[in-house]
């Protein structure tokens, strides 16, 4: 009796999950990311166990470049940390305290630490993935087409293995303004007192901030998988322009509709399994490592 009492205490041991610490991913939040670091130029990262030269998910978070913050991510860091990721997810300065090119510098600079100091936390700086939904879905976008950004922060595009912006309406920034505001005159509709007009600035800075200006034939631009709401006009419209001119420049692009979601599933349920998004995804990045 004694010994079957031994046996099965031994298989309820074994049946019990592992403590947290032994199976879920360490986070260091709060990382500054800028020297002297203002308010909002940190970073947290999510790191598997015994993560060693591991490639490295860089998500910047939406909220129309005003709101959001970097704890917003969902299933993500549990879903990468366990496909053999370690995930990064950081804040920005917001408008209108700050600029849109203040915003885009933020970002770039967070990569810059990335590739600096992603070692120490057992990534790989030459195997980052530039990630981020709506407004992030924007600055992903545009890091990875102008490299000036992370040139000026040490970062080249042979670093970046590949981009996923998910259903952002801002990679053609006067061409969402022209359709924006075509509506609201057909709708008897006032102009938004910060829409995306003022939001980015002078004309030439809508031109300037927008990726698909820089997409161009031979620049190293990394892979594609744009991810968008199949029934959202804006930003299937903007995903698919977008698309297009990346493969007419020859980089390597998935544009991907999702069915039967919205533009706050789309992202929440990024990581979640049997979601058709993450499979795109999952299969995407595979891809991009076998590169």
């Amino acid at each position: 009796m004694k010994a079957y009492a031994r046996s099965l205490l031994a298989l309820l041991i074994l049946a019990l999950p592992l403590a947290a610490e032994e199976v879920a991913s360490t986070v260091k939040r709060d990382i500054p990311y800028a020297e002297p670091a203002l308010e909002r130029q940190v970073l947290d990262v999510y790191v598997p166990p015994g993560a060693k030269n591991l490639p490295v998910v860089i998500w910047i978070h939406g909220g129309g470049w005003q709101t959001g913050d970097k704890s917003s991510v969902q299933e993500k860091p549990k879903a990468f940390t366990a496909k053999g990721f370690v995930f990064v997810s950081v804040n920005y300065r917001l408008l209108p305290q700050v600029a849109m090119g203040d915003i885009i510098r933020d970002v770039a600079k967070s990569v810059g630490w990335v590739h600096q100091h992603i070692v120490e936390h057992g990534g790989d700086p030459k195997r980052i993935f530039i990630m981020g939904h709506s407004a992030g879905a924007q600055l992903a976008a545009l890091l990875c087409t102008d490299e000036k950004y992370l040139k000026a922060e040490g970062v080249s595009f042979a670093d970046v293995k590949g981009s996923v912006p998910v259903d952002g309406d801002t990679y053609d920034v006067p061409e969402i303004i022209a359709v924006a505001a075509a509506r609201r005159k057909a709708e008897g509709k006032p102009d938004p007192k910060f829409g995306h007009r003022e939001k980015f600035g002078t004309p030439e800075q809508h031109v300037e901030y927008s990726a698909i200006t820089h997409v161009a034939k031979d620049r190293g631009i990394p892979p594609f998988l744009l991810l968008h709401v199949a029934d959202h006009p804006d930003t299937t419209a903007q995903a698919q322009r977008f698309g297009k001119a990346l493969k007419e420049a020859g980089v390597v692009t998935t544009v991907f509709g999702a069915s039967n979601t919205n533009h706050t599933n789309i992202n929440a349920n990024l990581g979640v399994e049997g979601d058709p998004s993450t499979k795109a995804l999952w299969e995407f990045v595979d891809a991009c490592l076998k590169r």
